[in-house]
């Protein structure tokens, strides 16, 4: 667990509701798209990458077909980058395959303002022309800045401004849950 996140808060979702969530996102992208064949998905570092990975795990075993998956760091492609303190950490981007001619769903943790989604797009755009963008979130919380919206939501949240969602994941956190923490000056 990251340490500037208090052990006492409980759960909002706990870590059977995010697998349950994470297999009806998986089900409503297979029919959305009539199927998986040309569907693939790129997960944004650091949590939508593993929950890409565990999506496309229920796509494979409801359509009994192998779905690739690659991973993209938007951290250049951010427009608050030379406004930051700290500096960046740039990840790889790792996608090995062609996205030309894709339905490409676009996976990430957390909605908010819609900037990350921004950097996301501009990120794939230079990988080449898809056939089709969708979005898959697991926690949309509102409060968008932009006009951009998910085509698939596994939880809606009400969140104030002050407050930050908090995605954890056994592979990065050590253990499964989402939080509302209340943010700095709350």
């Amino acid at each position: 667990m990251n340490s500037k996140e208090p052990r006492g808060v409980p759960d909002l979702y706990t870590k059977a509701d995010i697998k349950r969530a994470l297999l009806r996102l998986a089900t409503e992208i297979v029919e959305k798209n009539r199927g998986a064949s040309d569907v693939v998905l790129l997960g944004i570092r650091t949590r939508g990458d593993i929950l890409a990975d565990r999506i496309a795990r229920h796509m494979e075993s409801l359509e009994g077909t192998k779905i690739e998956v690659g991973y993209l760091d938007i951290t250049l492609y951010r427009d608050d980058i030379g406004t930051r303190l700290d500096q960046p950490v740039v990840h790889k981007t790792d996608i090995m395959f062609d996205i030309a001619d894709k339905i490409v769903v676009l996976v990430d943790d957390v909605l908010y303002t819609g900037r990350t989604i921004r950097a996301a797009l501009a990120a794939i755009l230079d990988l080449g022309r898809t056939r089709k963008i969708q979005l898959a979130v697991l926690c949309d919380r509102g409060g968008r800045e932009l006009p951009i919206r998910p085509d698939y939501v596994g939880f809606e949240l009400a969140a104030r401004a002050h407050e930050k969602v908090t995605v954890l994941l056994k592979e990065i956190d050590g253990e499964e849950g989402i939080k509302i923490l209340p943010g700095e000056g709350a």
